[in-house]
């Protein structure tokens, strides 16, 4: 699915009104008829509602859900358009008429001064004040409003966008000057802001609804930005063939595990084979022997000559991908390994954790990562490769900057995790849940994507289809278990049954 800035959705308005042989207020109609349906299947007729409409599309929006709402039985809707300037955008104008045509309206045009009415946390806010076309922030008596909707406490749905926020970037605006709504009902395609985790006190819960825009005009539309979704991954998989045998399913090796850290080394190993690879080998500290054959049995063992942390990384078999980085310490005899590692290495590599910490106490390391390299790091591990930031938006645009850069595949792990391409195309990932904010998470993470690495798809794809997987496998366990109760290796246990879903979706 792609994420389309403002600009091009309103070309896509435009050609599906052309190819649809439709007004443009008649896409309004569709759409506010969608954002009613959604508003009836959650609230009775006796609920009272408030809605505030802006001058432009938005507020034609709101006004028709109002007027549909009266329709359909609701009694109680008061609407307020704000019409400071005298004008009306055509389709708001058109929708005011309708509306006006209505016998029992509470209608009110606010031209001047404007007397709020009483809000209560048992009130319900229709907030289309200004939506996708706001090109500054909220101003003057718009802000407050916006801040006397926001401190009642009613609950508010904000129609495609919460009034104040913009489509893209919103860092360094006040959101005390927006709407903060509870539930944002977007239309057809999400908007950029959406995946920040910044603005999910402004967007609340937010839901697509489809409103057939021309998928033709969409198709066509330029974007770097994509959500990550079960339409992109299941034409990626590839099934399992009769009369093969291990080896067509590749050979990884782990670097991962240490004294006091071997966990990380089982969840790694056991996720790789639960991924499909066909062969795992788990090189670290001697010690580990015994953990690592006892919990994941079916994974090789090859033990370093230290016997509490790995002290050579050099690669001694035919392997089809490497992981490396998952519980192996900082120690300094640890970072020199991995940068021969890093010099050497010629296999499809996934760098994670413990590594990423080695390669930001020497930075130099990054200039020799092989092309295509994919690293995972968190929030803090990204601030420590390449600088602190301020919020989430300035980290995304540093790591579009880095994979360009040093050549290599982020996955910038988070809500929303972003696989960002050296090309500057960023994946936003939409499946998993609270739950997966356990420790481990990320060495399933690491061994999933190095069994895809392991099975000969090619890394982007290996990532994209690896942070999906983790986060269905994720919500498969939540589903059992409950996000308090789940661990890493519950996911690692569900990853088999979110590819198998993946591959084979459900026909419901």
């Amino acid at each position: 699915m792609k994420i389309i800035n403002s600009q091009g959705i309103r070309q896509i308005d435009q050609a599906t009104c052309e190819k649809q042989q439709i007004s443009s207020i008649d896409l309004m109609e569709r759409a506010a008829s969608m954002v009613s349906c959604e508003i009836i299947s959650r609230f009775l007729p006796s609920q009272r509602f408030i809605v505030i409409a802006g001058p432009g599309n938005n507020g034609g929006d709101a006004l028709a859900v109002a007027r549909q709402l009266v329709e359909q039985g609701y009694r109680r809707v008061e609407i307020f358009l704000f019409n400071v300037t005298g004008k009306l955008s055509h389709d708001c104008n058109e929708e005011c008429k309708r509306l006006m045509e209505m016998d029992g309206v509470d209608f009110t045009e606010i031209t001047h001064a404007f007397s709020p009415p009483y809000l209560s946390p048992n009130d319900v806010v229709i907030d289309g004040l200004f939506g996708s076309g706001l090109n500054q922030p909220l101003q003057g008596g718009f802000v407050a409003v916006a801040r006397y909707v926001n401190e009642s406490g009613a609950y508010v749905i904000s129609i495609d966008l919460p009034s104040g926020l913009f489509c893209e970037w919103n860092a360094h605006i006040n959101q005390r000057d927006m709407i903060h709504a509870n539930l944002t009902l977007a239309f057809q395609l999400p908007k950029l802001s959406f995946f920040f985790s910044e603005n999910h006190a402004v967007l609340g819960e937010w839901k697509l609804l489809d409103i057939d825009l021309d998928e033709e005009k969409i198709k066509e539309t330029e974007t770097k930005y994509y959500v990550i979704d079960s339409k992109n991954v299941q034409p990626l998989m590839r099934q399992r063939l009769p009369f093969t045998g291990k080896r067509d399913y590749g050979s990884a090796l782990l670097f991962a595990g240490s004294t006091g850290m071997m966990g990380s080394a089982v969840m790694a190993a056991r996720s790789v084979l639960k991924s499909g690879a066909g062969l795992v080998t788990v090189h670290s500290a001697k010690r580990g022997l015994n953990i690592v054959q006892t919990a994941v049995p079916e994974a090789m063992f090859e033990p370093d000559r230290n016997e509490h942390f790995i002290t050579d990384m050099k690669i001694h078999h035919n392997h089809q991908a490497v992981g490396v980085g998952p519980g192996i310490g900082t120690q300094e005899q640890t970072s020199a390994a991995l940068q021969t590692l890093f010099q050497n290495c010629t296999a499809p590599m996934v760098v994670d954790a413990d590594a990423l910490n080695c390669i930001a106490q020497r930075p130099a390391m990054l200039t020799l990562l092989p092309p295509k390299t994919i690293i995972t790091p968190h929030i803090g591990e990204f601030d420590r490769l390449f600088g602190e930031r301020q919020n989430s938006e300035d980290r995304l645009k540093a790591a579009i900057e880095m994979s360009r850069k040093y050549n290599i595949i982020i996955v910038l792990k988070g809500h929303y995790t972003a696989v960002i391409r050296p090309t500057g195309r960023v994946y936003f990932n939409t499946t998993g849940n609270p739950g997966m904010a356990t420790a481990g998470s990320g060495d399933v993470l690491t061994g999933i994507i190095t069994a895809f690495l392991a099975q000969g798809y090619n890394p982007e794809y290996a990532a994209t289809i690896g942070v999906y997987i983790h986060g269905l496998a994720g919500d498969l366990a939540a589903e059992e278990l409950g996000e308090f109760g789940m661990t890493a290796m519950d996911i690692a246990a569900y990853v088999g049954r979110a590819i198998r879903q993946t591959i084979t979706p459900s026909k419901k």
